[in-house]
């Protein structure tokens, strides 16, 4: 399930995106979006930093058919402040913090912040694991 509406920025060190939390989400409990859901809209936040270079070529040129997968290998420290509400929108920034790259796939490391308006609700740094598939 996607976890990510819009991507507001990105570069190769830094992304910030949205999310607006509905009632049909997989990680909505009693009207609130849960801890696990926080974490994996910072993760699928975290990822596209990364997961962008999967999408094109040696010469920036986008390469068709590409299909990414990716997960959580660890994270290092999580403080879930609050949880938002259904109805609310998110907006999650996430920083590089290091890189591993090979040939197959890349291992990274991501330190992440989620808010609502201007309430912290999530700080948490993040391990990937990205491959093409």
């Amino acid at each position: 399930m996607l976890m990510v509406d819009l991507i507001l920025e990105l570069n190769d060190h830094e992304v910030k995106t949205v999310f607006e939390i509905k009632e049909d989400n997989l990680f909505v409990e009693n009207g609130f979006f849960a801890e696990s859901g926080l974490i994996e809209n910072a993760a699928q936040t975290c990822s596209s930093i990364v997961g962008q270079t999967f999408f094109l070529d040696e010469n920036q040129n986008v390469k068709q058919d590409v299909q990414v997968i990716g997960f959580i290998s660890g994270i290092k420290k999580a403080t879930i402040l609050a949880l938002p509400k259904v109805g609310q929108t998110i907006n999650t920034e996430a920083v590089l913090h290091s890189r591993f790259d090979t040939e197959n796939y890349s291992i990274c490391t991501m330190k992440c912040k989620t808010f609502h308006e201007t309430e912290l609700l999530l700080e948490a740094e993040i391990n990937l694991f990205i491959q093409e598939n």
